[in-house]
């Protein structure tokens, strides 16, 4: 079978990259991964061997960051491990018979460098952002190059949109990330509303962002009866979350539940985020593939921009156009009283319009479809980039 080399460049688009890795094993071809930006740790929990050795970086990769962000690349030496990264690329680049990429203009350019056959994944663009996609040169012209065998999108829009533009077909077959989440189980109906906080998984973002939802649950009403989810990933462990908690006059008991003031608790989950997701009635989140995994569950999203250097009040207003009107955000300063108190409000309003407006849970169910996909995505992406290889 086939050579396989992965190129991504953020830790979406590597989640997406170990998915159809998997999906291609198992079609037994010998998949390798060249994650641009990150550790890669979505292909190392896959099982994914890495070509060399990878480096983390606190903005998590050059992309939709603050000057703040773009800035911190630069001082971190970002832009010079990407160019390692590079060179790594046209050394081993004759060991492989595909390239496949995952994500934007970057990787895009590192596999027409390369000279071998290419199949391309653009998870991070879509048409719904302005209507009309408006690629970054020189990814358009590369994209109609013979070396790119295929292209596939992350929507129907955008594969229509971009056939038009490139003169060539460009296929929509789904979204590999959404097929963990859109196959869990579904739990059984609570009579206890469920609000789930996404705070992303990036330190030391990670922790500014939970500050920071912390403060927005203080807010609530004591009169609303609700259940409140953290989906946590495990670079936060729970000595750092309950120093973290201790800070912010929370504390964390044995049961792993956040309590404050005898009155406010936080289930904190981890390794259940599908299970977290699929019993939600609301989702607040600060993160950016976890919320397109909440919409393509069709369900209400909430947005609570913080200071990033990644979700910030650009990033989210960026994740509006992408997602559609089920995600909702309110006005505000990034992280002010004012902005938090009209959050907590607006998510009262959102909790109880999940449960009782069949209007919205409608439309949840129609921007699902538009926005992301039906489950199975990677499987038959995988078998279109094998049956290009036969």
């Amino acid at each position: 079978m086939a050579r396989i080399l992965l190129l991504s460049n953020g830790h979406g688009e590597d989640l997406s990259g170990a998915l159809l890795a998997q999906e291609l094993q198992q079609q037994g071809h010998n998949v390798q991964a060249l994650p641009l930006v990150g550790l890669g740790s979505a292909y190392q929990t896959a099982g994914v061997p890495l070509l060399g050795r990878s480096h983390e970086f606190s903005t998590g990769g050059i992309g939709y960051t603050s000057l703040r962000g773009r800035l911190t690349e630069i001082a971190q030496g970002q832009v010079l491990y990407l160019l390692r990264r590079l060179v790594r690329l046209m050394r081993y680049r004759r060991r492989f018979d595909l390239i496949l990429v995952v994500g934007d203009v970057i990787p895009v350019i590192a596999a027409w460098l390369s000279q071998r056959p290419v199949a391309t994944y653009l998870v991070a663009y879509s048409s719904h952002y302005e209507g009309t996609l408006r690629l970054p040169w020189p990814c358009a012209a590369l994209l109609k190059s013979r070396r790119f065998k295929a292209v596939y999108s992350r929507d129907q829009r955008t594969a229509e949109d971009l056939s038009r533009q490139l003169q060539r077909p460009v296929t929509f077959l789904g979204n590999p990330f959404m097929d963990s989440v859109l196959t869990a189980a579904t739990p059984p109906p609570s009579s206890t509303p469920l609000i789930s906080l996404l705070p992303g998984s990036r330190r030391p973002e990670l922790e500014q962002n939970l500050q920071l939802l912390l403060r927005l649950i203080e807010l609530l009403p004591n009169t609303v009866r609700c259940n409140v989810d953290l989906a946590l990933v495990p670079s936060l462990d729970d000595d750092s979350l309950r120093q973290l908690g201790e800070r912010c006059g929370w504390r964390l008991d044995n049961n792993g539940v956040l309590h404050r003031d005898g009155t406010l608790a936080i289930n904190v989950r981890r390794g259940a985020f599908g299970a977290v997701l699929q019993g939600s009635d609301l989702v607040i989140g600060m993160a950016g593939t976890a919320i397109e995994q909440a919409v393509g569950l069709a369900k209400p999203v909430l947005q609570l921009p913080g200071q990033g250097p990644q979700f910030t009040a650009a990033f989210a207003e960026a994740q509006r156009r992408l997602l559609g009107p089920t995600v909702f955000c309110a006005d505000g300063e990034s992280g002010s009283r004012e902005a938090l108190e009209a959050t907590a409000e607006l998510a009262m309003a959102l909790l109880d319009r999940a449960r009782q407006d069949p209007g919205l849970q409608r439309q949840c169910q129609v921007e699902a479809q538009r926005r992301l996909g039906e489950a199975g995505g990677g499987p038959r992406m995988a078998a279109a980039i094998s049956a290009l290889l036969s």
